[in-house]
């Protein structure tokens, strides 16, 4: 099984499972374009526990939570569990803030950035041209040395701070469910309107967020990945995933009746497409310049990374930010600093870039 997964077929399996798993999950009840977000997800999850108090956007997304889980079931069970920690960080957690901002810019990560165009929104174009742009700048920094230094192997109780985190979590979740109506259940914080209020019932997106980890960690399915191997070394391997994750939720939406072609009255997205493409080019830098996208480094936390699990907290930190100091768009278009916060990002990235290099 373990080659198969780390063959094109399963890169392909994997790719084609989430396009069939996002969209069903839309249909059930997720935002529109958005059967999975890993962005958008997490800066929901931030607002659950109450880091922000954006009332539109807070729900305890049980998907992330089977992201990490099911990566650790999967890592355990063929025995890839593999405690490291130590490469810078700091860094990554800086990382991890400034790209969940690009992210809220755009309104999505590279995974719904691939759903918003299998779902018809055209506005994802420039989201994806800045998406490969960010990558590519990323590469250039690597051909000139860029490194954030090794990670070593550690106690496997860091390994397993980010799955126990995830437990606790789901714990909460159980024990104060959304009450129909009210926007506080407990200590959990919940939409009543908006996109999260919109959500599938829990345990069929637990399940899915369940498998989703397991594959991905076997396959180590991963867009940023896709696209800095095809511009750096020219291999398409992971990036047969991504095309066959398009495909997939492509011909699911359209049978669905979930496709809308045009750039007007898209779901949860903006027409300004300048911060389109630059809100993507910081996140898709700060992906690079991190080693994976949002989805690749939950999978890696669940395995015993805990430099993705900082990068991860990164991102949590960076959703509560970005809506209590007015960085993140709506689909009135960006947040009245969300332009600031793309140039400092990318400022403070390429700060990174230019001076974290290894020197002959």
């Amino acid at each position: 099984m373990a080659n198969f997964f780390s063959s094109k077929t399963g890169i392909i399996v994997t790719g084609l499972a989430i396009g069939l798993i996002a969209p069903f999950l839309q249909k059930l009840g997720n935002p529109g374009n958005m059967g999975i977000c890993v962005a958008c997800f997490e800066r929901d999850l931030a607002g659950a526990i109450g880091l922000h108090r954006a009332a539109v956007v807070q729900y305890l997304r049980p998907e992330i939570i089977g992201f990490v889980l099911g990566s650790l079931a999967a890592a355990l069970a063929t025995r890839d569990f593999r405690p490291r920690a130590g490469s810078a960080p700091v860094v990554r957690f800086v990382l991890g803030m400034f790209a969940m901002i690009g992210a809220l810019v755009f309104l999505g990560c590279p995974w719904r950035t691939v759903l918003r165009l299998a779902g018809g929104d055209l506005n994802a174009i420039a989201g994806l041209l800045g998406l490969v742009t960010g990558i590519g700048l990323g590469t250039l920094f690597f051909r000139q040395g860029y490194n954030l230094g090794r990670s070593q192997k550690t106690y496997s109780s860091v390994g397993f701070i980010m799955p126990l985190c995830m437990v606790g979590l789901l714990a909460l979740l159980l024990l104060f469910p959304q009450i129909q109506g009210q926007g506080q259940s407990g200590i959990l914080f919940y939409s009543v309107k908006g996109p999260g209020s919109m959500h599938a019932p829990l345990l069929v997106s637990l399940a899915a967020g369940l498998a989703v980890g397991v594959l991905a960690q076997r396959s180590r399915f991963c867009t940023m990945g896709a696209f800095r191997d095809l511009i750096l070394f020219r291999q398409a391997h992971l990036f047969l995933g991504v095309l066959a994750f398009f495909a997939a939720a492509l011909v699911v939406n359209i049978a669905l009746g979930q496709f809308k072609l045009g750039f007007e009255g898209q779901p949860v997205a903006h027409t300004q497409q300048l911060w389109n493409f630059l809100g993507m080019l910081l996140a898709g830098l700060c992906f690079a310049l991190a080693g994976g996208c949002p989805g690749r480094q939950l999978f890696m936390a669940g395995e015993g990374d805990g430099d993705a699990a900082v990068f991860v907290f990164g991102m949590l930190f960076g959703g509560a930010l970005a809506h209590n100091f007015g960085l993140a768009s709506s689909p009135a278009g960006i947040g009245p600093h969300g332009m600031a916060g793309v140039v400092v990002g990318l400022a403070v990235c390429l700060y990174f870039g230019l001076t974290m290099r290894n020197k002959a």
